[in-house]
């Protein structure tokens, strides 16, 4: 017959039972916060654009223009505001629905230099509304994108909105006789725009 040897084991302090539970909870918090964030990514991408415009434009400080276009003023600016003859100089953050940066001016280097008149709709339509130093949201439906044929070889899908954040650096009045647009004859050197803003 064997004899079981008893090890006396000592009580759990209180606060150490708080803690082990506390942390627990901090855990389980975590995990659901991260699974619903990549749900909600997914929802967003799942979502008709309509659908997301809907409900975007509802939010506090959203603009719908005619055209579709949605916007949000971060910080206004002063001066004039850009025409479609003027150049730019931007930096600006490009995303999807679900928040995936596809372009960025980072990603070139730094700011961008941007003829107005040459750029997706969106753009062009946008970036009239800024002055010198303006900070905007755009939201841009797929009709003044990319539209059913995406860009950047599935980096844009067809058919994507898109959400840009767009810093004013300044802007540039085009001297009378500058060689026209991209799409229109050309930049005569200027830098092309990229990916995600430029005609296709």
């Amino acid at each position: 017959m064997s004899s079981v040897t008893a090890v006396p084991l000592r009580a759990i302090r209180r606060p150490t039972l708080i803690a082990l539970w506390v942390g627990i909870a901090a855990l389980v918090v975590g995990a659901f916060l991260l699974a619903s964030q990549g749900t909600r990514a997914q929802v967003a991408m799942a979502q008709p654009p309509e659908v997301f415009l809907a409900a975007n434009a509802k939010r506090s400080g959203v603009v719908t223009t005619p055209s579709g276009l949605q916007y949000k003023v971060e910080r206004a600016g002063t001066g004039p505001k850009a025409t479609a003859q003027d150049l730019v100089i931007v930096n600006y953050d490009g995303q999807l629905a679900n928040g995936e940066s596809f372009d960025s001016s980072a990603k070139h280097g730094g700011p961008a230099t941007l003829p107005v008149g040459g750029l997706i709709p969106g753009w062009v339509e946008g970036l009239q509304l800024m002055k010198k130093g303006a900070k905007y949201r755009f939201w841009i439906p797929p009709a003044l994108g990319y539209g059913p044929q995406g860009a950047g070889n599935g980096v844009i899908p067809p058919d994507a909105l898109l959400v840009f954040d767009v810093d004013m650096l300044e802007i540039v009045s085009r001297p009378p006789g500058m060689p026209g647009m991209p799409g229109m004859g050309g930049m005569g050197g200027m830098d092309q725009p990229p990916e995600g803003v430029s005609q296709q």
